[in-house]
């Protein structure tokens, strides 16, 4: 049987994030998941890629209030859920530019002293709408600041044969997923077709191509070659490194750890296909 067994979300893009027992579907992700985003002086999105001690910030979320501490040195803001600001703004994630409301003055004071670099954190009101690669996806579907799908789903399994073959195991969240499962063969997300969790239909849509992050220790920003090296010597393909697989939802609901995963449909196209091979 596979089943949940870690559910995961994101509120600000590139920070850390918050596990959960169960989770709310919403037309674009969990709740709150990347519904926050950093920006830079060009409005473009800031990520752990450029800025590896974004990992330290640690976010929770209680009474009406994002608590964002920085795991180094305990300095911590309080950021009201509801941005005080009424502007809207363009900011630039990849190849989208779409509007958001900037949050604070005091939250963009806070992070660009905790971070070294001149930034400003916004939020996505519910009237944007960022449409993800309707190549992949079916249309009008939508995401928040997310690279560009608003679910990733990896399997333990999976994990557990990445870390068989490095001299140092590595914890998921170096893969930031928002849905983790047991059971089953290690990468059997990745032929994952149609699906549903506690009664609500999921699709796979595109396997994740991993960028620099997942080199990044999450505990203390430092980098390294793993697990990127290791990856690369059987997880290749069109010169990308793939590592689980992005998926939406096609309900909404919610779904909770200890939820049966029951899958109806596999991939057949060969673009789910990743070959073993020898380095």
């Amino acid at each position: 049987m596979l089943q949940i067994s870690e559910l995961y979300t994101y509120p600000i893009k590139s920070l850390g994030g918050i596990k959960l027992d169960k989770a709310l579907i919403t037309d674009r992700g969990f709740k709150y998941d990347r519904r926050w985003m950093l920006i830079d002086a060009n409005n473009r999105f800031i990520s752990q890629r450029e800025n590896a001690p974004m990992a330290l910030l640690s976010v929770s979320i209680e009474n009406d209030f994002l608590t964002i501490t920085n795991t180094r040195n305990k300095a911590l803001i309080n950021i009201p859920l509801n941005p005080l600001k009424q502007e809207l703004i363009p900011v630039t994630i990849w190849d989208d530019t779409c509007m958001a409301q900037p949050v604070s003055d005091e939250a963009d004071e806070w992070f660009t002293n905790t971070l070294k670099m001149n930034c400003r954190l916004v939020y996505m009101p519910d009237e944007t709408e960022r449409f993800t690669d309707q190549q992949y996806t079916p249309r009008n579907s939508i995401t928040s600041f997310s690279d560009a799908y608003p679910f990733l789903i990896i399997g333990q399994a999976s994990l557990d044969d990445l870390n068989k073959r490095l001299s140092n195991t590595l914890p998921i969240n170096r893969f930031r997923p928002n849905i983790v499962f047991t059971g089953g063969a290690p990468y059997q997300e990745d032929t994952m077709d149609n699906f549903t969790i506690n009664g609500i239909s999921f699709k796979g849509v595109k396997l994740c191509a991993r960028c620099n992050i997942i080199t990044i220790d999450q505990s203390d920003a430092s980098t390294g070659k793993e697990p990127t090296k290791t990856l690369a010597s059987y997880r290749a393909k069109n010169n990308k490194i793939l590592f689980g697989q992005n998926i939406i939802a096609i309900d909404p609901g919610t779904i909770s750890v200890g939820d049966e995963l029951i899958v109806s449909t596999v991939h057949e196209d060969e673009r789910f296909i990743v070959t073993e091979t020898v380095s």
